[in-house]
């Protein structure tokens, strides 16, 4: 059945008129007169009929009345921006496709955040696997953060932060007897990080303009992977600022300021517009939000996030 029919039928059985029915619902007598054609054979009964000049509803429609009313009123509240949202009572799982090392600095503090409102949400968290892919548009992917690139035009984004990118080696790295120039930087064997592969980057980049080039010894598919071989060997790496120092200290690790003139990373956040007015989704959103803004170190506010890849930014 057309539910708009049951719009009508709540119309007719207010008014017990089909003119007055009519000018409720915005449209024409003969229209409704149609309408009610179709609701008597669809139920069987003529529900009004004419009583002197106006018309008087059949015991069937009597019993209708309060409960097409009701069902009608349930479905405006369903159909209503954000109707009911309650996060307490949300069971749900959302998926984030994130760089292990914002995994590791961002979702202990979200998972807190959200089980302290949603005990019974869970987040799924992937690898940075489907980047470039259909991963949101074919709804994967809930939320891709990090430094956003590749991705399909109608897909919705939100700057979060930025922050420079820092060189870091074991402590007791030769680099560090001596100021770190980079003329010392380029001399020193690098780690490259990249999922594809790839040996050359903004970096590589930065130090020809300056006649200089150095040799990416190693390339690794993670930030974690390459923290874990600089710890063991002389190999430089290259890590987010102010980013877990205390791991970076646990491990042995140090950080120094990359001696060239690089832009910032931005960091944002994006997701398919289909899931913008979801409340659930909307209320997912702000904690990610708030948990880049807010990590368990000092952070940067963020500028309008540039396109490109966290990984490529980082490698050799």
């Amino acid at each position: 059945m057309d539910l708009n029919l049951l719009r009508v039928l709540d119309a007719l059985l207010q008014e017990n008129s089909v003119t007055r029915a009519a000018e409720r619902l915005g449209t024409s007598p003969a229209a409704v007169s149609r309408s009610l054609a179709r609701l008597r054979r669809a139920v069987g009964d003529p529900l009004l009929v004419r009583a002197g000049q106006g018309l008087v509803p059949t015991p069937r429609a009597a019993e209708l009345r309060t409960e097409v009313g009701s069902l009608l009123r349930s479905c405006d509240s369903v159909l209503r921006p954000g109707a009911g949202f309650d996060a307490a009572h949300l069971q749900r799982t959302f998926t984030v496709q994130a760089a292990d090392l914002l995994l590791v600095g961002v979702a202990g503090g979200l998972t807190e955040r959200i089980h302290a409102e949603a005990p019974q949400v869970d987040v799924v968290f992937l690898p940075e696997a489907l980047e470039g892919g259909p991963g949101l548009r074919q709804g994967w992917v809930d939320v891709e953060l990090g430094v956003l690139g590749h991705l399909d035009p109608e897909i919705q984004t939100r700057p979060l932060s930025r922050t420079p990118l820092v060189g870091i080696a074991r402590s007791g790295h030769p680099l560090f007897d001596g100021p770190i120039d980079a003329r010392r930087f380029a001399a020193a064997d690098h780690i490259g990080i990249s999922r594809l592969g790839k040996r050359l980057g903004p970096i590589d980049t930065a130090l020809a303009e300056l006649g200089l080039r150095r040799r990416t010894a190693v390339v690794v598919p993670s930030h974690t992977s390459a923290m874990m071989v600089a710890r063991d060997t002389d190999l430089v790496a290259l890590s987010l600022a102010d980013w877990l120092p205390d791991t970076v200290s646990a491990l042995g690790l140090r950080t120094f300021p990359v001696p060239l003139d690089l832009e910032p990373l931005h960091l944002g956040m994006a997701w398919h517009p289909r899931n913008s007015a979801d409340p659930g989704h909307r209320w997912f959103r702000e904690h990610v939000a708030s948990a880049v803004r807010t990590p368990p170190v000092r952070w940067r506010w963020a500028e309008p996030a540039a396109r490109g890849s966290a990984s490529a930014a980082c490698s050799g």
